[in-house]
């Protein structure tokens, strides 16, 4: 078996890569939903250490992601759809990369202009890029904010699009995303 993507199907690591990066979006999303909320207590600071370094590694995996994504190739379209399906899948496709790469900066940002300290899991500091700038902090908290609800509309679109292609077109392209059993299995279903 081939860990890289086939004409037809997305290869193992792209999936790994792939349902990894929707779990982590799900769990920050969740996370930053929440945490606002929450009391000021050391519990609320741990909280939002976690949502700094779940965002962090979701920065690491999307750029390893294009990264093998560029080495690996991506399988042709899974049925001949028309040239505006085409290019509105590939304008998703490349703002989902650019909202995934911009969450992580911005929040990067917010942290870096509000003066915190940021840190991996608390394993090591990141460098602080800025000094503290409360109008900058509240831009790149506007700017957070904004993209979440933009990758929110995105993602929603994108998991529509597979689930239209699976149920009603009953094509692979939501197949091909899963291993080769699980893909059999749903697609046999419909």
């Amino acid at each position: 078996m081939s860990l890289k993507n086939t004409a037809d199907r997305w290869g193992p690591v792209s999936q790994l890569l792939h349902w990894s990066i929707a779990a982590l979006v799900i769990a920050i999303a969740t996370i930053g939903l929440l945490m606002g909320d929450l009391p000021n207590t050391p519990r609320k600071i741990e909280v939002y250490a976690l949502h700094k370094s779940l965002g962090l590694t979701l920065f690491a995996l999307v750029l390893i992601r294009l990264a093998w994504r560029v080495y690996a190739g991506a399988p042709r379209p899974a049925l001949d759809q028309p040239l505006w399906q085409r290019r509105l899948a590939a304008l998703t496709h490349a703002t989902l990369y650019t909202l995934l790469l911009a969450m992580p900066l911005t929040g990067w940002l917010l942290n870096a202009w509000g003066g915190y300290p940021l840190q991996w899991f608390g394993l090591f500091n990141l460098p602080r890029l800025f000094t503290r700038d409360q109008d900058l902090h509240e831009l790149a908290g506007s700017l957070h904010e904004a993209g979440f609800w933009l990758l929110l509309v995105l993602v929603l679109m994108h998991v529509g699009a597979a689930l239209y292609h699976h149920l009603f077109l009953h094509d692979t392209t939501l197949a091909r995303m899963l291993p080769p059993r699980r893909a059999q299995r749903a697609f046999k279903e419909h």
